[in-house]
């Protein structure tokens, strides 16, 4: 039994505050600071993009549990550490001119945002990755917004829409995809401002339609 006159035990708020207190960054250390100490995997490349991204002038937040970059308080791009690679997402990617071929689709299901993929340090050239950062922030600072289409309206490229008509087999593959694969590859390909590289990326991806598999299929 409990004395009538023996004090509250305060053993349990004493854990719980240091429960908060550690979960808390150290006094001067960032959320982003500590969000980059504790990363187990792509530590590296994590603190590589984060210095050329706040190289070009950008601030950050941690947003989504991830590093997020912001130019004049609008969302940029947003550092995204996953098993098989790291990568930097570009928010409105799908406006970008993709001048090295390295974007990549954020999923079948988005229609702006591509990302550019690394699977180790060497691979992030400073000079290649600040190229798309300052055509993202100048799309930003410019007020640019992605057109997004409805779920059952696809705009397909004169590009795809050339290969098919040439295509009986890759046109019945193409559309015999799900509308989310067929976004995806879309996106891809539009992302592209040039047509010669909108052709080589649909050129470089036959193979994968007329096996009826999607941009990120194994």
């Amino acid at each position: 039994m409990t004395p009538k006159n023996a004090k509250p035990s305060t053993k349990g708020k004493h854990e719980a505050a240091a429960s908060r207190d550690k979960a808390k960054p150290p006094q001067g250390e960032s959320e982003v600071d500590a969000f980059v100490s504790r990363a187990r995997s792509w530590h590296a490349e994590i603190q590589k993009l984060r210095s050329i991204l706040l190289d070009c002038g950008l601030d950050e937040e941690l947003k989504w549990g991830k590093p997020c970059f912001l130019s004049e308080g609008k969302n940029v791009a947003l550092i995204q550490p996953f098993k098989e690679h790291c990568s930097l997402m570009f928010f409105k990617g799908a406006l970008l001119e993709d001048t090295h071929g390295l974007l990549r689709s954020q999923g079948e299901n988005s229609q702006s945002a591509l990302r550019l993929e690394f699977t180790g340090e060497g691979q992030i050239k400073p000079t290649v990755v600040k190229s798309y950062v300052k055509q993202a922030i100048a799309i930003e600072r410019a007020g640019l917004k992605v057109d997004f289409k409805a779920k059952d309206e696809l705009e397909l490229p004169g590009e795809l829409t050339r290969a098919l008509e040439r295509d009986r087999k890759l046109h019945k593959a193409f559309h015999a995809l799900t509308p989310g694969r067929q976004r995806a590859y879309v996106l891809h390909f539009t992302g592209a401002k040039q047509s010669k590289t909108r052709t080589a990326r649909i050129e470089k991806v036959i193979p994968r339609i007329l096996a009826g598999k999607g941009m990120r299929d194994r």
